[in-house]
């Protein structure tokens, strides 16, 4: 929480803020179905549970630096979490018959507040479009669907994250990732059609898809942490991903 005090903010000082760019969508409450700016509880809860504040920012469009600049005063760390397909056009690319739903207030705004994260050194976890995103605004592309480029099928139970989901994955040791999961190959749960093709500027591949060697995780070792997961440790939860990011945002707060 941010606390206004005779006209200066304060922060609170027991818990790191992660700030969590939101899904823009419709949704409906009561008698009301408007947009709205949207994260599900279960990224909520487990930042909550880790020891952080979340702080849900709603994404408007803007590409004003200081307006980026303005919202990596107030946090300490950044979450960014799954949702819809990301324009091609991003990365230079025409839009394939496979792609599906775009964001593209989502695009505009995440993409510039990566790339500021990263020049400041703020920790970074992107999760599932997330990764991708962090690839994208680094200056990597994606495969627009896996299975049209000879991969395998990563979202084989549209609209679950249960056991149907879960495949194997190694991770390259001596990576962060590895000091987070401890060990060299884990299962993970996957719910997605696109995936990372050229890795973008300063990244570093650090898990593999044992299936077919699609790309799971990526890191950037020039920053302090900046990490990037094609599955989803928030259903179920693994929790030890979100503590990292809490400590690495906690060690700078």
């Amino acid at each position: 929480m941010v606390l206004w005090s005779g006209g200066m903010y304060s922060r609170p000082t027991e818990r790191p803020i992660i700030g969590i760019p939101a899904v823009f969508t419709t949704a409906a409450w009561g008698f009301w179905k408007e947009g709205a700016h949207l994260i599900a509880d279960t990224y909520i809860s487990a930042l909550w549970e880790a020891g952080a504040f979340p702080l849900i920012i709603p994404p408007n469009g803007t590409d004003n630096p200081a307006t980026f600049a303005r919202i990596l005063d107030v946090v300490d760390g950044l979450l960014f979490v799954g949702g819809a397909d990301i324009d091609p056009g991003l990365y230079g690319q025409e839009a394939r018959p496979e792609m599906e739903e775009t964001s593209p207030v989502r695009d505009s705004f995440e993409t510039p507040l990566i790339l500021a994260a990263l020049e400041r050194d703020v920790p970074v976890l992107g999760i599932c479009r997330g990764i991708q995103l962090m690839n994208i605004a680094t200056g990597g592309t994606l495969h627009q669907d896996l299975m049209a480029a000879g991969l395998a099928n990563h979202r084989q139970a549209p609209g679950f994250l249960d056991q149907g989901c879960f495949h194997d994955i190694t991770v390259e040791q001596g990576s962060l990732l590895a000091s987070i999961t401890g060990a060299a190959e884990i299962a993970v749960n996957s719910h997605h059609h696109q995936g990372i093709d050229r890795i973008g500027e300063g990244a570093v591949v650090t898990a593999r898809a044992v299936a077919d060697g699609c790309v799971e995780a990526l890191e950037w070792p020039n920053r302090r942490f900046a990490l990037g997961l094609q599955w989803h440790p928030e259903k179920p939860r693994s929790e030890a991903f979100f503590t990292a990011l809490v400590r690495a945002a906690a060690s700078d707060s």
